[in-house]
């Protein structure tokens, strides 16, 4: 499957090749950023991607557990061909491989996750949630640079956040869910240039507990910053 070469002409022929397209030369700057970079150019297969995932929150029970990419050598020796292993044991599931990945497949990966789980909560239809994701990525990224540890020293990260249900027209039928927020951190020192992704649901009013908190942060990475 050839998703990434779709994928970075279009934001996302998402890992299940529905996600909405656009203009081939209209990208804002957190797209080409998050979805378009040759995140893997100066990678040597084969090697593995470590991830570490966590789960929190008042809605649902926490857990942790971990997401590995697996690249390996294109048969001209480039990199790269990915598959993911997303969670293990009875969380684990079944996602499928990309050939020829430039950017970092465990984004979408992470994202198509997401979106299966909104479905689960809300009855929503997943194309409703890409599309609003990839028009808050498109629109109204909020684009901040900051630093944050890698194997104990700093790194530079820049920090793309987006709250796709805040202003939805149909945000009455996922009002619980419509504050949510997703903040993705892309850094060139780390390899894959994925630093981690952070999603928040927050509570009714400011001072409770959110509701849901999911990460998924590269091993060696500190905590990531709250959105």
């Amino acid at each position: 499957m050839k998703a990434l070469p779709v994928l970075a002409l279009v934001f996302a022929a998402a890992v299940s090749g529905s996600w909405p397209a656009q203009a081939a030369t209209d990208f804002s700057a957190a797209e080409q950023s998050v979805f378009m970079e040759d995140h893997l150019g100066s990678l040597r297969p084969p090697l593995t991607l470590h991830y570490v995932f966590r789960k929190s929150g008042t809605m649902e029970e926490a857990f942790d557990d971990k997401v590995d990419l697996v690249l390996t050598a294109q048969p001209d020796g480039s990199c790269c061909a990915a598959s993911p292993q997303f969670f293990t044991g009875k969380r684990a599931m079944t996602l499928p491989p990309v050939e020829g990945a430039k950017g970092n497949p465990a984004i979408l990966y992470f994202l198509e996750r997401d979106i299966k789980e909104m479905q689960r909560l809300t009855k929503g239809q997943p194309n409703y949630f890409r599309k609003r994701i990839r028009m808050a990525v498109y629109q109204g990224a909020t684009v901040r640079d900051t630093t944050l540890p890698y194997r104990g020293k700093p790194v530079a990260v820049k920090e793309f956040s987006i709250t796709p249900y805040l202003d939805d027209p149909n945000r009455a039928r996922f009002e619980k869910l419509a504050n949510k927020s997703y903040v993705f951190l892309m850094s060139s020192a780390v390899p894959g240039g994925l630093y981690g992704i952070r999603t928040r649901i927050g509570g009714a009013s400011a001072g409770d507990a959110p509701l849901m908190v999911e990460e998924m942060l590269i091993d060696g990475a500190g905590a990531a910053p709250k959105p």
